[in-house]
């Protein structure tokens, strides 16, 4: 069963709940799909007039920035034995190369990192850890999370929600082809945006290295 059909069968108190509490706990550090249950769950409220597309926004928010300030509070306190333990148990998304790879964006990027991370997958799960380990100034990190909070999830939930409603009134006038063009022409934007933003943070972590590389010192057999 897909997750928006899953979705149909629960009652719309349990769906606010269900998206602010995955999305919460991704934004804490657990790998989850917060993404996709925001998408369908928006999907679905501009097909179901019991679910309020405000409510859900509001739900989403809430749980993206509760969550990242847990996850800060948490890297704080635990620092780098954390990030240690982390990786022995997710590999996949805690390895050292995905941790170095988030470490020099917060590095260049301070700030912006925890603001731009919200929109790629990775960085949404470290931006609230890693940047209590690396004793990021809270009340910087605290600006970067509400308003990222506030664009991502409610941004995500008006978009997709607003292309949803539109594709509804195709439908009563074409048919199923309508509803199927027009989410495809929402999730192929965010995937555009989603795109530039890996982009621009590997041409960012590839500028970090080659400064690196140059700084480095030449051993003396190499310079013989």
């Amino acid at each position: 069963m897909h997750v928006q059909e899953w979705l149909e069968t629960v009652p719309p108190v349990s769906i606010y709940l269900l998206v602010g509490v995955v999305i919460g706990l991704e934004s804490l550090g657990i790998p989850l799909p917060g993404e996709i249950v925001l998408v369908s769950s928006a999907l679905l409220a501009s097909q179901h007039g019991d679910i309020n597309p405000y409510i859900l926004g509001a739900c989403a928010t809430a749980g993206a920035i509760i969550g990242d300030s847990i996850g800060y509070a948490i890297g704080r306190k635990g620092g780098r034995p954390l990030l240690a333990w982390l990786g022995g148990k997710f590999p996949k998304h805690f390895g050292e190369a995905n941790i170095a790879m988030a470490e020099r964006s917060f590095e260049k990027w301070g700030m912006w990192a925890v603001f731009f991370g919200r929109f790629v997958a990775l960085l949404r799960i470290f931006a609230g850890p890693l940047a209590g380990v690396l004793r990021m100034p809270y009340w910087k990190f605290a600006i970067a999370n509400v308003f990222g909070g506030i664009l991502w999830a409610g941004g995500t939930t008006a978009v997709i929600y607003s292309v949803g409603v539109v594709a509804e009134a195709w439908l009563k006038r074409f048919s199923w082809l309508g509803l199927v063009l027009a989410v495809l022409v929402g999730l192929t934007s965010m995937l555009i945006l989603k795109n530039r933003a890996k982009k621009a943070a590997a041409r960012a972590e590839a500028n970090t290295s080659a400064v690196t590389a140059e700084r480095e010192p030449v051993p003396a057999a190499a310079a013989d």
